[in-house]
This record gives C-alpha cells, structure tokens and sequence, in this order.
C-alpha cells in the first residue's frame, strides 16, 4: 500500500506544478459550467492534483485556481441561460436533464433567494442547473457572484486543504508508520464519506423546504 501511495503522490509532483494547477482549475471551470458538471468529475480531479501540492505557496495557487476555475464555468452558465436559456431549456440534452428538475430549480431560487446559489454550490444536479435559472431570471449578475464566491471559496478550502494536508502527513509518516498508507487513504475516505452525506442531507433539507410551501397549497385549495 505505502510503495503504490508513494508511486502515485511522486508521478502526480513529477508534473509540472503549473500544468497540474491549470488542468485543477479547468475541470472545476468544465464542471460548473453549463451541464457539464452533470458529468466530469471535477472534485475528482481536484483531489488527485491536491496530492501534488509540495508548499503552501501551491496549495494557495491551487486553490485559487479551483475558485477562479468554479466562478468562470458559473459565470459561463449564468450568461448563458441570460442570452440562450430557453433554447438550452428545450434542447435535447435539456429534455435529458427533465423538466421537473428545471422546475425544481427554479422554485428553490424562487423560495430562497440568494440562499439557494450559495447551497447549490453543494448540491447534486442544482450546481448544475441553478446558475442557468439564474441567468434566465432578472437577478442581477453582481448579486449572484457575490453569494456564490464564498461558497466556491469553501468548497475549494475544504478539498485542496484536506488532500494536500493528508498527502504531507503520509510523507512524513511512511518512514516511521508501518500502515501510514492506510491512514492516508482513510483520511480521504472519510472525507468523501462525510462530504456525500452532507450533501445528502443538505439537499434533503432544502427538498423539504420547498416541499412545505407546496403542501400548504394544496391544503389552502382543498380547504
């Protein structure tokens, strides 16, 4: 387990620390940006380039780069859903993605504001979709960068911090640990394991948000 770990952790720095850092942020920029985010896995890549991270000069520039790359592609759907939002909409890959979710979407930024682009950073499918709705409605572009860029700041913290932290730790204890190899890898583990299930609670909760305003609807027309 160690020898594989200190393979991957030394052909992950034998590239180039710009190269490494720009492929972080474009993938981060692809998977935020319209749609796409439904299908590269940016966090993935983010994670394995984290590994590189050698000084905290880099871990700084490749943090930097995943909250430039995450505020471009954010930006990209937002414009987009601006000037071609409806013809994206009722496109093919459109239908794809299913009505009820476009729907969804548009309720949670109707129910909640500025609230629902700083969550959706977080959230499965509506990371996607929620910087197009916002584009096609009237919020202004300054508003939505200023609720969404903490949340790319967080986001990006959380995963380049812990990767790089727990590839350092696994360096300096390979030597004296015999299972350093094994932490490491729980570490990432656990992180992931906690990061899918705040995510699912997270979007159970914003779900049961707007569940409420419709249930009490349905009640108001049967009263």
């Amino acid at each position: 387990m160690d020898d594989l770990l200190l393979w991957l952790l030394d052909t992950v720095q034998s590239i180039d620390p710009v190269t490494r850092t720009l492929v972080a942020g474009l993938a981060v920029m692809l998977e935020t940006s319209i749609l796409i985010g439904l299908v590269v896995p940016g966090d993935t890549i983010v994670i394995i380039a984290s590994m590189g991270v050698a000084s905290p000069w880099e871990g700084v520039a490749m943090g930097a780069a995943v909250v430039v790359g995450a505020l471009i592609g954010e930006s990209i759907g937002f414009w987009l859903g601006r000037w071609l939002g409806p013809h994206i909409r009722t496109s093919w890959l459109g239908r794809r993605i299913g009505e009820h979710n476009w729907v969804r979407a548009e309720n949670y930024l109707a129910r909640r504001g500025g609230i629902a682009i700083f969550l959706s950073r977080f959230l499965p499918v509506l990371h996607s979709l929620v910087p197009l709705t916002v584009g096609m409605s009237e919020y202004p572009y300054r508003r939505f960068l200023a609720w969404t860029t903490p949340a790319c700041i967080i986001w990006a913290s959380a995963y380049v911090s812990v990767t790089s932290l727990a590839a350092g730790s696994f360096r300096e204890l390979v030597d004296r640990v015999h299972f350093a190899g094994y932490i490491f890898v729980g570490v990432i583990a656990l992180f992931l394991i906690l990061a899918y299930f705040g995510k699912r609670l997270l979007h159970r909760l914003e779900a049961r948000h707007l569940e409420a305003p419709e249930a009490e609807a349905d009640a108001d027309v049967k009263d």
